[in-house]
Protein backbone atom coordinates (compact mmCIF):
# COMPACT_ATOMS: atom_id res chain seq x y z
CA UNK A 1 0.00 0.00 0.00
CA UNK A 2 2.89 2.51 0.94
CA UNK A 3 4.44 1.54 -2.82
CA UNK A 4 1.35 2.57 -4.33
CA UNK A 5 0.63 5.56 -2.68
CA UNK A 6 4.54 6.75 -3.47
CA UNK A 7 3.61 5.51 -6.95
CA UNK A 8 1.28 8.17 -6.69
CA UNK A 9 3.77 10.85 -5.76
CA UNK A 10 6.26 10.05 -8.81
CA UNK A 11 5.77 11.57 -12.28
CA UNK A 12 6.66 11.27 -15.64
CA UNK A 13 6.37 13.14 -18.80
CA UNK A 14 6.20 12.54 -22.74
CA UNK A 15 5.80 14.26 -25.63
CA UNK A 16 4.58 13.92 -28.89
CA UNK A 17 5.03 16.13 -32.23
CA UNK A 18 8.35 17.99 -31.09
CA UNK A 19 6.49 19.28 -27.94
CA UNK A 20 3.36 19.70 -29.68
CA UNK A 21 1.43 17.64 -27.03
CA UNK A 22 3.08 16.89 -23.72
CA UNK A 23 1.66 14.82 -21.14
CA UNK A 24 2.41 14.12 -17.53
CA UNK A 25 1.65 10.59 -15.91
CA UNK A 26 1.86 9.35 -12.18
CA UNK A 27 3.05 5.93 -11.45
CA UNK A 28 -0.37 4.18 -11.20
CA UNK A 29 -0.67 5.60 -14.61
CA UNK A 30 -3.48 8.47 -14.21
CA UNK A 31 -3.09 11.44 -16.73
CA UNK A 32 -2.51 14.19 -14.48
CA UNK A 33 -1.83 16.96 -17.39
CA UNK A 34 -2.25 17.14 -21.25
CA UNK A 35 -0.67 20.19 -22.20
CA UNK A 36 -0.94 21.44 -26.34
CA UNK A 37 0.72 23.88 -28.20
CA UNK A 38 -1.29 26.77 -29.71
CA UNK A 39 0.40 26.25 -32.87
CA UNK A 40 -0.76 22.80 -33.46
CA UNK A 41 -4.95 24.18 -32.54
CA UNK A 42 -4.04 26.48 -35.64
CA UNK A 43 -3.10 24.37 -38.03
CA UNK A 44 -6.65 22.66 -38.17
CA UNK A 45 -5.74 19.37 -38.82
CA UNK A 46 -8.39 17.23 -36.17
CA UNK A 47 -6.57 14.04 -37.11
CA UNK A 48 -3.03 14.87 -36.74
CA UNK A 49 -3.71 16.07 -33.22
CA UNK A 50 -5.74 13.45 -32.17
CA UNK A 51 -2.97 11.51 -33.22
CA UNK A 52 -0.16 12.92 -31.02
CA UNK A 53 -2.28 12.83 -27.98
CA UNK A 54 -2.52 9.07 -28.79
CA UNK A 55 1.46 9.04 -29.21
CA UNK A 56 1.99 11.06 -26.27
CA UNK A 57 -0.23 9.21 -23.76
CA UNK A 58 1.07 5.72 -24.50
CA UNK A 59 4.10 7.20 -24.31
CA UNK A 60 4.01 8.01 -20.66
CA UNK A 61 2.07 5.46 -19.65
CA UNK A 62 4.68 3.32 -20.68
CA UNK A 63 7.04 5.22 -18.68
CA UNK A 64 4.79 5.37 -15.88
CA UNK A 65 4.85 1.55 -15.96
CA UNK A 66 8.75 1.53 -16.12
CA UNK A 67 8.86 3.32 -13.05
CA UNK A 68 6.40 0.85 -11.11
CA UNK A 69 8.07 -2.05 -12.36
CA UNK A 70 11.23 -0.56 -10.79
CA UNK A 71 9.84 0.90 -7.38
CA UNK A 72 8.32 -2.76 -7.15
CA UNK A 73 11.98 -4.77 -8.09
CA UNK A 74 13.46 -2.33 -5.66
CA UNK A 75 10.53 -3.53 -2.71
CA UNK A 76 11.10 -7.13 -3.82
CA UNK A 77 14.85 -7.09 -4.06
CA UNK A 78 15.31 -8.60 -7.37
CA UNK A 79 13.73 -11.37 -6.09
CA UNK A 80 11.72 -11.91 -9.61
CA UNK A 81 8.16 -13.05 -7.71
CA UNK A 82 5.85 -13.85 -10.12
CA UNK A 83 3.15 -11.57 -10.85
CA UNK A 84 4.72 -8.75 -9.13
CA UNK A 85 6.38 -6.79 -12.00
CA UNK A 86 3.79 -6.91 -14.30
Amino acid sequence: AETQESLGNETVEASAGGGAVTVVVNGQQKILSVKISPDVMTAGDVEMLQDLIVAAVNEAIEKSQQVASQKMGEITGGLGLPGLLG
